[in-house]
């Protein structure tokens, strides 16, 4: 009978040394869990970020697009409403002026070939409606990464709101033309070259009030292409911000023929 019950308690006794380091690892996996899961973030955590200029640093007004070279991240452009074309190649550290040599130095919009970083071009003039409003005089291109720019055309465009070019043919591009906001007339409306600038032609015009602000292009399909147009007057204490004429227009040809889309869209006064 004593030889059981030694053995019975050796066994009970080997069992507990077995037992005993994985009840410590598990004790301690427990409480490391629960200091995981009760970590914080607080206040005095979220002070230690901070939003950090990346430049210009002189004054410039609105930023109004930028372009980033796909290929290469440390570099893109900055296009600023009232301080010109600005461009960096190492992320921000710094930037460089690029545009000083130019006739006007209010920037709409850019678009890099996507064929070529090194073609980028500018359409000048901000896409705005405010009373400090400058005004451009139409389209650059530079096909050497900003060192030199050839004015293009569109001449009295005066503000520009989009440039898409096509993937296919960096010869094809579409300029967006808001026109001269204090007036009518002006080359306002969508343009289209198919020799890389060397001549236009004017694809939808709504009016002389009515510019076209935007557009887009089907990335799947890039002959279909949606255009916004705003019809507007800038006055000196005031403004028409909006009107019948303003619409959305979508093309299937590459801008052969448009049609006005109205389903599911207001009707009357658009601003």
């Amino acid at each position: 009978m004593r030889q059981y019950f030694t053995k019975g308690l050796f066994s009970v006794f080997f069992a507990l040394l077995i037992c005993l380091p994985a009840t410590q690892l598990n004790a301690q996996s427990r409480k490391k869990r629960s200091e995981e899961t009760s970590f914080k973030l607080t206040s005095q955590m979220l002070n230690m970020f901070k939003f950090r200029s990346l430049g210009p640093a002189a004054y410039s007004g609105r930023i109004s697009d930028l372009a980033i070279n796909p290929d290469n991240f440390s570099e893109y452009y900055v296009a600023t409403a009232s301080g010109g074309l600005w461009k960096t190649e190492n992320h921000g550290t710094t930037f460089k002026s690029i545009f000083d040599k130019q006739a006007v130095f209010s920037i709409g919009c850019l678009a890099m070939d996507p064929n070529n970083s090194n073609v980028v071009w500018v359409g000048t003039g901000e896409n705005n409606s405010q009373r400090n409003l400058a005004y451009g005089d139409g389209v650059y291109k530079t096909t050497d990464g900003g060192k030199t720019f050839t004015n293009m055309g569109l001449k009295t465009s005066s503000q520009i709101g989009k440039i898409m070019i096509d993937p296919r043919n960096s010869n094809v591009v579409y300029v967006a033309s808001q026109g001269q906001a204090w007036g009518p007339g002006g080359e306002r409306g969508l343009y289209k070259t198919t020799d890389g600038g060397k001549t236009w032609d004017r694809i939808l015009h709504v009016g002389d009030y009515t510019g076209a602000s935007d557009m887009e292009m089907d990335p799947r399909n890039p002959d279909v292409l949606y255009v916004s147009f705003h019809q507007r007057e800038r006055r000196v204490y005031s403004k028409i911000n909006g009107g019948p004429e303003s619409a959305i227009y979508k093309s299937e040809d590459a801008g052969k023929t448009w049609r006005k889309l109205k389903k599911g869209l207001p009707s009357g006064d658009v601003g």
